[in-house]
């Protein structure tokens, strides 16, 4: 019989597209990745990667079963999700995920009605940064999470509920030649050094593609991993950057904050839900109680 964990680590060096790139994203060496792969060819009775260089590309045997594992990892998730299910309608546990800048503003104010409402139910509340709480809904791990992920782009077994728009702004230090403008094109950045406010993910993803769309590739000369730091760098002269409004809640004194346009950077923030949860009345107040918060 094929080990469907030597299937899936397969499947991870199929689509990161070398077996250096799946090490690293499940946190094996590569050689651990490599000897799974090869146990794996033991048991198939076929070559499934082709050997080139020092990476390598699936054989058709290795597409296959690379397919198959994709099909029972997507089965394995929806097991763990109803069996979730079931647990959370035994016990009256919710499982919620956010990101840090969406904890005072979005989560905090609904826990607090949903628990008015349904003091019966517990929280299992966690924030996930650097993480993208995404993958804790998908496998079952989470009823609700806060993400920011773009409007139209659908997941099996996930509803989304738009919650929000959050544009970006410009930050400067103060004194900036460009201090004196309202309003900033965001080409008027090009040429400023730049400090990274974002760690590569989807709010990252959401500035370097605005910036691409109006011509530029960001300079980034310093990079940091949280809005108030970068303020910080941003503060002692060392560049530019864009911050989402949620994130200037604390607003260092030595900086001034300008709005941009053309295009304006903006990360859409929206609730992700197990569609398996979408059924418990506790999951549809808290949801209710996000909508109404971001719509005050």
């Amino acid at each position: 019989m094929l080990d469907v964990r030597r299937m899936q680590v397969l499947r991870a060096v199929v689509t990161s597209g070398s077996i250096t790139a799946a090490a690293t994203n499940l946190g094996y060496t590569p050689s651990a990745v490599s000897q799974q792969v090869v146990a794996l060819e033991k048991q198939a009775g076929i070559a499934l990667l082709e050997r080139v260089g020092r990476g390598g590309r699936p054989t058709e045997a290795g597409e296959l079963l690379s397919e198959h594992a994709a099909v029972i990892g997507r089965q394995v998730a929806e097991a763990e999700s109803a069996l979730a299910g079931l647990r959370a309608r035994t016990t009256g546990l919710l499982s919620l995920r956010y990101f840090a800048t969406a904890g005072a503003t979005l989560m905090a104010p609904a826990l607090a009605r949903l628990r008015r409402e349904h003091p019966d139910v517990r929280v299992d509340l966690r924030m996930t940064d650097p993480h993208d709480p995404l993958p804790e809904v998908t496998e079952g791990q989470a009823d609700l999470a806060v993400v920011v992920r773009p409007r139209g782009q659908p997941h099996e077994g996930v509803r989304f509920v738009h919650l929000l728009d959050d544009p970006y702004r410009a930050v400067l230090p103060a004194g900036h030649r460009l201090a004196a403008k309202r309003v900033l094109d965001l080409t008027d950045l090009a040429d400023e050094p730049w400090v990274r406010s974002d760690r590569p993910g989807p709010c990252l993803d959401t500035v370097v593609d605005s910036c691409a769309a109006a011509g530029f590739s960001p300079n980034f000369v310093v990079e940091s991993e949280d809005y108030a730091t970068a303020q910080g760098f941003v503060a002692a002269g060392l560049g530019v950057c864009l911050v989402p409004v949620m994130g200037l809640a604390g607003r260092h004194s030595d900086v001034v904050v300008r709005r941009v346009r053309g295009p304006e950077p903006v990360r859409a923030i929206q609730a992700a839900v197990r569609e398996a949860s979408l059924s418990r009345p506790a999951i549809r107040a808290l949801l209710t109680a996000l909508r109404d918060v971001t719509s005050r």
